[in-house]
C-alpha cells in the first residue's frame, strides 16, 4: 500500500471528518499541519499534478488574504499563485490526502477513499 500524507489543518472540520474516516479505515496517514509546516513550491507542484489541477483551483478565494493580494487578477500566472500560496498556506484548500502518485481534497471527507 502506498504511504498515505494528509495536509491538514485541525481546526477544520472537514479535515478532522477526513483524519478520522482515514482512521476508522485503519490508515494511519502522515499528518503534515501545512500551516505550521507549508509545502514549498515544488512540493505543491507535485500535489497540483496528482490532484490534476490548476493553482488557482487549490485555493481558498473566500480568505481575507486572497482579495488583499489581488490574487483574483486573471493575468496572475502559475508561479504567483503558487508562491501566495506557500507564503499564506491559509490559501490552500483543505485536507489533501496524497496515496502515491495520486491526491484528492477531502471535500467531502469519503471523496478521499477513491484514491485509496
Amino acid at each position: 500500500m502506498a504511504k498515505i500524507t494528509i495536509y491538514h489543518n485541525p481546526r477544520c472540520s472537514k479535515s478532522r471528518e477526513t483524519l478520522a474516516l482515514l482512521s476508522e479505515k485503519g490508515i494511519e496517514p502522515t499528518v503534515i499541519e501545512y500551516l505550521k509546516e507549508p509545502p514549498s513550491a515544488d512540493e505543491l507542484r507535485a500535489i497540483l499534478k496528482k490532484l490534476k489541477m490548476d493553482p488557482r483551483d487549490l485555493m481558498r478565494k473566500g480568505e481575507a488574504v486572497y482579495k488583499e493580494l489581488g490574487l483574483d487578477d486573471a493575468k496572475l500566472g502559475d508561479d504567483a499563485l503558487i508562491r501566495a500560496m506557500t507564503e499564506n498556506p491559509i490559501l490552500i484548500e483543505r485536507p489533501i490526502v496524497v496515496s502515491g502518485s495520486k491526491a484528492k481534497i477531502g471535500r467531502p471527507p469519503a471523496s478521499v477513499l477513491d484514491i485509496l
